[in-house]
């Protein structure tokens, strides 16, 4: 079982290599305006290897030293889609009987955020109470 699991690591590891060297001809190929690379097919192959090896070893390490940065940004993607909802929304409203609804959202940017926050933090509340 041993044997066999190193065997698909070794294949997955070669794939990789592979594919990260067909990368590098490609973006050498056919994005010559943006990526530059001189030494032929062995730089090529030196420059795939090297991708896939610090895939391995550094991008793990990356992960972790940007991880605030994608948390935030996670954040900012979740409010910036909750804010679209709720103006949606109240572009609905916009078009109803104002003297049947009125909806408006004060405080500006802020009250904007706030409102977002909230509606989406109740709907993740509601979603998961219902899973």
């Amino acid at each position: 079982m041993s044997s066999e699991h190193n065997t698909h690591h070794a294949l997955k590891l070669a794939i990789k290599s592979v594919l990260n060297i067909m990368l590098v001809w490609a973006l050498a190929t056919h994005f010559g305006q943006y990526f530059g690379l001189d030494g032929g097919v062995p730089a090529i192959v030196i420059v795939g290897a090297l991708i896939t090896l610090l895939n391995m070893f550094f991008r793990p390490i990356l992960n972790i030293l940007l991880l605030p940065l994608k948390l935030f940004a996670t954040i900012i993607a979740i409010i910036i889609s909750n804010g679209a909802f709720i103006y949606v929304v109240h572009l609905f409203t916009l078009r109803m009987d104002p003297t049947l609804i009125k909806l408006e959202i004060y405080g500006g940017p802020w009250g904007w955020i706030v409102v977002a926050v909230c509606f989406g933090l109740a709907n993740w509340i509601l979603k998961e109470m219902f899973k």
